[in-house]
């Protein structure tokens, strides 16, 4: 049966999907169990199912302008795909029934709250991305495979991950990257891990196919809008919406308390203000010293 009200809400989560290239498992996942009172493993699986039949389309596209570098995907995917898949059991160690839902949704709070960090890490990293071919990258072996082990038994435990995290260690590990094509070997790598992470929650996890069908039917238009809308929409403002949102729900999940959240959050908008203020004061003092003659 249809949920109307869940295909509303993942139609409006897949604009800021389809703004910003992140946020789907970090906002769809929190939204259904905070929101529509759906258990943590269902909310988890369901969404990673959807994600896997999405995440395709966007991957044909990079494939076809060239902004993949397939080496570096292979490596990647030689540690998430297993790791992904293993997730689930990780999940199951816990127990069963109310263990088991206590420990996605502890689980989810902390990826979401590694979300943020990696968030702020690509703010202030984003604008030293490189200039060089995709093609042209020497690939490290060893730390990818790492960053893709870490990164699949995350997004197979809590759905979050696929672009919000390991996107964050691609352009830490690959500087000379340049942005599109750092998201273009994401999502493509993206393919294998979370179709990996969604068959092992077919075969053991709480997949529900009408949550997953309500999903698909609002996000897939809603990632389409917010594409569309995104070649004149203001980037930096809304992933510094998306960051506080992340940061109210991993709290929350976490069990803080109202008065403790707000003050929590109201300290890292602040926080995130004053850094905002120097970091101008900073840019236009340089551009002064570079005046003078």
């Amino acid at each position: 049966m249809i949920d109307f009200p869940l295909v509303v809400g993942s139609f409006l989560v897949a604009i800021i999907v389809g703004l910003t290239g992140m946020g789907g498992g970090a906002l769809m996942t929190p939204m259904m169990m905070l929101f529509f009172n759906v258990p943590p493993l269902a909310a988890v699986s369901s969404d990673l199912v959807a994600s896997a039949i999405m995440k395709p389309v966007g991957g044909v596209v990079h494939l076809r302008r060239g902004t993949v570098n397939l080496r570096l995907v292979g490596w990647l995917c030689l540690g998430s795909v297993p790791a992904a898949f293993s997730g689930v059991f990780l999940v199951r160690a816990f127990g069963e029934g109310a263990a088991v839902q206590q420990a996605v949704k502890t689980a989810l709070g902390i990826a979401l709250l590694l979300a943020v960090a990696g968030l702020v890490l690509k703010a202030w990293l984003g604008g030293k991305g490189g200039s060089s071919s995709a093609r042209d990258i020497v690939v490290r072996p060893i730390p990818t495979v790492l960053v893709g082990t870490v990164g699949g038994l995350v997004v197979g435990v809590s759905s979050v991950g696929s672009g919000s995290l390991i996107i964050v260690a691609l352009l830490a590990l690959y500087p000379a990257l340049k942005a599109n094509q750092l998201v273009g070997t994401d999502l493509v790598q993206a393919v294998p891990l979370v179709s990996a992470a969604a068959l092992g929650h077919l075969f053991f996890g709480d997949f529900q196919l009408d949550l997953t069908v309500s999903l698909l039917l609002g996000s897939i238009p809603g990632v389409y809008l917010g594409a569309r809308v995104s070649a004149w929409a203001p980037n930096g403002p809304i992933r510094a919406l998306l960051a506080v949102v992340l940061l109210a729900s991993a709290l929350k999940l976490l069990g803080v308390g109202n008065t403790a959240t707000l003050w929590i959050v109201g300290g890292a908008v602040l926080l995130g203000g004053a850094g905002l203020m120097v970091a101008a004061r900073s840019s236009r003092r340089s551009e002064d010293r570079l005046r003078v003659p």
